[in-house]
């Protein structure tokens, strides 16, 4: 007899796991983005948000925002269509347009009532957005892999998890780090298909992979409508990382295997360096403040520069010096002309 799934009420958070069956290894990277992209269109039209998620060969885990299903505003006629687009192809979403608009053609607002809420039934629902992304995913592995029949070893595992800062904190490291302790990178930001690396990488989603992992602190929780600041979550987040990643070696005494992981020098370093990457680590990345800081050098260079432009009258407004801090890493003695403010840290 099944287990009931435990299920919270209002806004709640859900670690879910599923595996592919027998655990084969089928994910390959071409497959893994797919899963995202399928993964991130249903976010967009269900209003469930992705925390962090990690794609491995086998199987992927995923920390779920589900809303508090009264919150959450009815989409309309318009704003349906747009969320379902990149979910149908064309026949499908065409179809869905036109009885959309025969019904309120027609006058029959009942009936019009009826197909919105067709879809709005699917929205801040756990076990719909589940069972659509891995059906999805499976029609998807089957085509490519010219196969028939299950793709995932049985129903999916999910774990209510307490909303608060340091329960989430936790489980979204363990997810994150799902690729280290496997030994498949030696950074969490190496692997393409997790959500911390996501919100390091400068690619489209990135914001949303930021905004996922800006949820778990504490003044996020408490107010979810806030902005939250991609500096202070790096920074807290990463330190938490390395601090739950270090590697262990075996102790027969606890019983305790041995875990790969950070070195202690690795995790002592991203505490001093309160999360910051370090130079030869952000140098991966795109690095806006070479495009688009203006002047990059020491604050004296940085100002000579700036007093220069200033009297020229280049420069105008109420501004006396010029040499801004860089942000992202520990660039030491490094300042630039120009502040700024939003991604200064991005793809290559």
């Amino acid at each position: 007899m099944r287990t009931p799934r435990l299920l919270g009420e209002g806004r709640s958070f859900y670690h879910v796991i599923s595996r592919v069956v027998d655990r084969r290894k089928v994910f390959q990277p071409r497959d893994k983005e797919i899963f995202r992209k399928i993964m991130r269109n249903l976010e967009a039209f269900m209003g469930v948000r992705i925390v962090t998620y990690c794609v491995m060969s086998n199987h992927f885990h995923l920390l779920l925002e589900v809303p508090d299903r009264e919150s959450l505003r009815p989409l309309s006629e318009d704003e349906l269509l747009d969320a379902l687009r990149p979910l149908y192809d064309g026949p499908t979403w065409t179809g869905i347009k036109q009885e959309l608009e025969r019904a309120r053609l027609s006058g029959n607002r009942r009936h019009h009532a009826e197909i919105l809420s067709r879809f709005e039934k699917r929205r801040g629902d756990l076990r719909w957005f589940v069972k659509e992304l891995k059906q999805r995913v499976t029609l998807y592995m089957n085509k490519r892999l010219n196969r028939t029949g299950t793709l995932w070893e049985g129903r999916y595992k999910s774990i209510l998890v307490e909303g608060n800062e340091n329960a989430l904190l936790t489980i979204a490291a363990y997810i994150d780090l799902n690729p280290v302790r496997a030994g498949l990178v030696q950074n969490p930001e190496d692997y393409r298909w997790c959500g911390y690396a996501e919100a390091l990488s400068g690619t489209r989603n990135a914001k949303l992979a930021k905004r996922g992992l800006g949820i778990i602190l504490a003044e996020s929780l408490q107010d979810n409508e806030i902005r939250t600041d991609w500096r202070r979550t790096q920074s807290r987040y990463r330190q938490f990382l390395f601090e739950e990643g270090q590697e262990r070696e075996a102790n027969e005494q606890t019983q305790e295997s041995s875990r790969r992981g950070f070195s202690k020098g690795r995790v002592d370093s991203a505490v001093k360096t309160e999360g910051e990457l370090s130079i030869p680590a952000i140098l991966r990345h795109r690095v806006r403040y070479f495009c688009d800081g203006a002047v990059l050098g020491t604050t004296h260079y940085v100002d000579e520069i700036f007093a220069r432009e200033k009297e020229s009258g280049h420069i105008g407004g109420k501004r006396t010096t010029g040499a801004r801090k860089m942000r992202g890493a520990a660039w030491g003695d490094l300042r630039v002309l120009r502040d700024l403010q939003v991604d200064v840290i991005g793809g290559g």
